[in-house]
C-alpha cells in the first residue's frame, strides 16, 4: 500500500465510520477496486485507522467522556456482546472481511430497511433525552454485534437499536459514537497487536498518516450526521445503500472483476 492509496480509504473511513452506510463495506469495497485488498497489511489498515476516527469522537464530546464514573461502566456493559462474540467467531469474521458480494447484499438489504425505519419508529424525531440504563446499553450493545456482517454498519445497527429502546435519533446517535471508542479501540489495539511483527517500519508511517487523515474528515462527518439525521432521518442513506448495493451486484453480474477475496 503506499500514501495515495492509505489516503483515499483514510478519507473513506473517516466519512463512512459514524454514518450508517458501512464503513468496512466502503473500505472493502475501494480496496478491491484499487487492487489491494488481498494483502494482509491492507486488512490491518482497514482496522487500525479507526484509531483516528475514535479520537474524533473523544475531542468532540470531551464533556462528556470527563463527567460522571457510571457513564465508563454503561459503556463497558454495552460492549461486553461485542467483545464476547468478536472473540468467539473471530474466524468466521475475517472469512467475510473482503467478500464485496456479502458487502453488496448487506448494503441492499439494510438499504431497503432504513428507508422505512423512520415510519416504524416515529417517536425518534422529537423523544425528550432519557437516562441511559444498563439494560437497555446492554441491548444496545447487542444491536452493535450485528455489524459484524461487513456491509450492515455499526452505527446504523446500534443507532436503530437504540431507537428500538425509545431514544431520539440524536440521543441514539450520540451513544452509538461513545459506544465505537471501546469497541474500534479494542478491535484496532488486538488487530495491532496480533499482526505487529508483519508490519513494516514503512508500514507504520502509512498507519500514522491514515489516522491522521481518518481523524480530520471523521470531525467533519460527526457534525454533519449529527444535523443531517436530526432533521432528515434515515431515508436518504438508505436511497444510497440500495443504488450502491444495486450497482456492486449488476457490476459483478456483467462478470466485471472486483477482485473479490
Amino acid at each position: 500500500m503506499n500514501f495515495w492509496e492509505a489516503l483515499i480509504l483514510a478519507i473513506v473511513e473517516g466519512l463512512t465510520e459514524f454514518l450508517p452506510v458501512s464503513s468496512t463495506g466502503h473500505m472493502i469495497i475501494f480496496s478491491a477496486l484499487m487492487g489491494i485488498n488481498e494483502a494482509s497489511f491492507t486488512k490491518v489498515f482497514e482496522v487500525n485507522i479507526q484509531f483516528g476516527a475514535i479520537l474524533s469522537v473523544v475531542v468532540l464530546y470531551w464533556r462528556r467522556f470527563f463527567t460522571r464514573l457510571d457513564f465508563y461502566f454503561k459503556l463497558f456493559v454495552a460492549f461486553i456482546p461485542a467483545a464476547v462474540l468478536g472473540l468467539s467467531f473471530e474466524k468466521y469474521i475475517d472469512q467475510l472481511l473482503g467478500s464485496v458480494v456479502v458487502v453488496a447484499v448487506m448494503l441492499l438489504i439494510g438499504g431497503v430497511f432504513l428507508v422505512f425505519v423512520d415510519s416504524l419508529f416515529p417517536q425518534s424525531t422529537d423523544a425528550p433525552e432519557q437516562e441511559i440504563k444498563y439494560s437497555t446499553a446492554f441491548i444496545v450493545g447487542f444491536f452493535q454485534c450485528i455489524a459484524m456482517i461487513p456491509g450492515v454498519s455499526r452505527s446504523a445497527a446500534s443507532i436503530i437499536g437504540g431507537m428500538t429502546q425509545g431514544w431520539s435519533r440524536k440521543q441514539a446517535a450520540e451513544f452509538s459514537f461513545f459506544l465505537a471508542v471501546p469497541t474500534m479501540l479494542a478491535a484496532a489495539g488486538y488487530k495491532l497487536l496480533k499482526d505487529f511483527d508483519k508490519i513494516q517500519v514503512a508500514d507504520l508511517q502509512i498507519l500514522l498518516f491514515g489516522n491522521v487523515v481518518a481523524f480530520i474528515v471523521a470531525m467533519f462527518a460527526i457534525r454533519f450526521f449529527i444535523d443531517f439525521l436530526t432533521r432528515y432521518g434515515f431515508k436518504a442513506f438508505g436511497y444510497y445503500r440500495i443504488v450502491l448495493g444495486l450497482t456492486l451486484l449488476v457490476l459483478m453480474a456483467f462478470g466485471v472483476d472486483l477482485k473479490i477475496t
